[in-house]
């Protein structure tokens, strides 16, 4: 049965195995029980603690995936506040993130990172984590002088972590996640799932991102499961780790679901070998499509999640059978108040909702954030009456199920039409031809913005003309794009998000005639 947790715990007391369960599996690395686990982290967190690292402190953590990086998260998200990096950054996007949270402290693997080294800041302590042959972290400090300070653990008001938002077009505003708010979402995502102790996840997100960390790792730890955590994703390596290790469920984002489709029919037997009890998706909207060929290819429901950061990753998720899931919307809100904002700031009522009337999601919930980090211009447009504003546009459908229309500042205003990019992208990937699409928006100089897409093919031999056809059979001539970029492959962020904003940037396009 689902575990209901109290919305206010600390990451520690939010573990809820007994201490023979088993906690952490991963390749190459000894099985860890919860006690072993509880044991690393009180003892890690105690000797950042002697070296002058506490409550309110940010400790910066550039490791790749796996359990010393979970065991290294969660002894810094107790002692003071974890600011997980991704490990591929270069040495001034690390400088950066040092400076903007004020960092105390670097936690690097035992193979080191020469790009997060050289950017430290001369304040900083540098601090490395190596693992013995019993699956035993140990802290040695690498540089660095503070005074010590008494042992003392977090409490659910304190920020258990902090992350910035993705920053594609402004400054990335840093997001304090308190305890309370991770215990919140975790409890909400056992909940949609109906997650408990004989569930085994298997962690393929990276865990410096708010989905890996919420959805994988502590949704999994708070229902006593079994986290299975490679060291990152792999498309080959998938299916030898759903052979040997036999998980009940998995996190990932689109792009990763579409290189698994790509691989399905070579892995039929694994898959039939190693039954799912259902596939999450989350974090980039899922086309439809896409979910289709994933049920069909793993025989198991597929239920698209709807997450931001400030939410502490999930805020609606469609339900586990035998409950409806709706390809092509997000579910409803599980202890999350969802509701569609207009311009004025005032909610839609039921009667503009029945109509199917779009506007700005909002939502309201224990898992969200109380507001970004010293900065009150941010705070006073994303926060209204107690909801915060997601900058997402949708609608409600009448048994409460909400369905993304895109991003505001992703729609495409082509004189005057307003284009949900989202909408073309789901129609473009109905063609047999075309493995991934991203419609986007270039200026123009008279209709203020065209639409255009970029293109992966499975058949190059494709004509413009031929997409266009496809396109008319099921959109209005203003939504078709009047450009197609062909490219091997589209480019995403650093967590597999495509980058549709930047895209007529990337491409160099300035203006379309």
């Amino acid at each position: 049965m689902p575990q209901r947790l109290h919305p206010s715990q600390t990451l520690l007391e939010l573990l809820a195995g007994d201490d023979s369960d088993l906690a952490l599996v991963a390749p190459d690395f000894p099985s860890l029980t919860y006690g072993h686990l509880r044991q690393q982290i009180l003892e890690l967190a105690a000797q950042l603690n002697h070296w002058g690292i506490g409550r309110g402190d940010r400790i910066a953590i550039a490791m790749p995936n796996g359990p010393a990086m979970i065991i290294t998260y969660l002894a810094a998200a107790i002692c003071g506040t974890a600011a997980p990096l991704n490990p591929k950054y270069k040495a001034e996007e690390f400088r950066f993130y040092y400076e903007d949270t004020n960092a105390a402290a670097l936690i690097l693997p035992a193979t080191g990172n020469p790009a997060a080294e050289a950017a430290v800041l001369s304040n900083m302590l540098v601090i490395q984590a190596e693992v013995d042959g019993n699956g035993t972290v140990k802290f040695e400090k690498l540089r660095g002088i503070r005074s010590s300070r008494p042992v003392e653990l977090a409490t659910p008001e304190d920020v258990a972590m902090i992350l910035h938002t993705s920053g594609t077009t402004s400054r990335p505003k840093r997001v304090p996640i308190k305890h309370r708010n991770l215990s919140a979402s975790a409890s909400n995502i056992i909940n949609t799932y109906h997650l408990s102790d004989s569930d085994r996840a298997l962690c393929i997100m990276p865990l410096f991102h708010v989905h890996g960390i919420v959805a994988s790792l502590l949704s999994t730890l708070a229902s006593g499961g079994t986290v299975i955590c490679p060291a990152g994703f792999n498309a080959l390596e998938f299916w030898r780790l759903l052979s040997d290790y036999q998980p009940t469920w998995f996190s990932a984002v689109p792009t990763m679901h579409q290189l698994l489709l790509a691989r399905v029919d070579r892995n039929r037997e694994a898959i039939a070998a190693s039954p799912l009890r259902f596939i999450r998706s989350s974090s980039a909207s899922l086309p439809p499509v896409v979910l289709e060929r994933l049920e069909a290819a793993f025989n198991t429901p597929v239920l698209e999640a709807y997450s931001m950061t400030e939410a502490a990753h999930q805020m609606t998720s469609n339900p586990m059978p035998p409950a409806s899931h709706k390809p092509g919307s997000v579910g409803y809100g599980f202890g999350v108040e969802v509701g569609i904002m207009a311009d004025n700031g005032k909610l839609l009522t039921a009667d503009e909702l029945g109509e199917g009337k779009l506007g700005e999601i909002v939502v309201k919930g224990a898992n969200v954030v109380d507001g970004y980090e010293n900065n009150p211009e941010a705070n006073a447009k994303a926060f209204t009456d107690g909801w915060f504003r997601t900058g997402d546009q949708g609608r409600l459908d009448a048994q409460g199920y909400l369905s993304l229309t895109g991003r505001l500042k992703e729609l495409i205003n082509r004189g005057g039409e307003k284009i949900s990019p989202l909408e073309v992208d789901n129609i473009l990937l109905k063609h047999p031809a075309i493995a991934e699409a991203l419609t986007f928006a270039v200026p123009h100089k008279t209709l203020g913005e065209e639409v255009h897409a970029a293109l992966v093919l499975r058949d190059r031999s494709l004509s413009d003309k031929e997409l266009q056809s496809h396109c008319a059979g099921f959109l209005a001539e203003f939504k078709i794009p009047s450009r197609f970029h062909l490219l091997e492959e589209l480019p995403r962020g650093a967590t597999g998000k495509l980058q549709r904003l930047n895209m007529a940037k990337l491409l160099n396009l300035t203006e379309d005639a």
